[in-house]
């Protein structure tokens, strides 16, 4: 199985979605490093390759993420982990607009994406939160996808 994506599936992937991390629905040009493409399922799951299993993810949300591909609940049961290509954020996800801009999870697969990913992490907080406030968090693209439009 291939690991290789070509510059032209990456530039569809990224324009897919909207140039935003698909996890914590940051905008590419408000992360400091940027956002890369990943697999969903990884490749040592059996992932491949191919744009079905491929989204955009901040640099944070990837390096948190890894080849995981589920973890275990507070309850003790593994679930999988969020996916942009068959889930809807705002299925699995709100918004706290406000002092915090906390992600908080609706579901077990909500749960454990936003606990690994760190969604939540005072950093996280802390940049949303400025974001917000020079207007740029959620961009018009996040906030389809937290009113569950996109």
């Amino acid at each position: 199985m291939s690991r290789y994506v070509s510059p032209e599936v990456r530039r569809q992937v990224a324009a897919r979605a909207g140039f935003l991390c698909e996890y914590c629905l940051i905008a590419e040009e408000d992360s400091f490093f940027g956002c890369e493409v990943e697999h969903i399922i990884s490749l040592k799951h059996g992932g491949s390759s191919e744009p079905e299993n491929l989204a955009y993810a901040c640099a944070f949300c990837n390096r948190h993420k890894g080849s995981d591909i589920g973890s275990v609940s507070e309850a003790g049961e593994f679930s999988r982990f969020f996916n942009p290509r068959t889930d809807r954020w705002a299925g699995h996800f709100d918004l706290q607009v406000g002092q915090s801009f906390l992600i908080r999870p609706k579901t077990m697969i909500g749960a454990v994406t936003a606990r690994v990913l760190q969604f939540n992490h005072p950093d996280r907080l802390l940049e949303r939160f400025w974001l917000a406030g020079a207007g740029r968090y959620p961009s018009p693209a996040a906030s389809s996808r937290i009113e569950g439009i996109a």
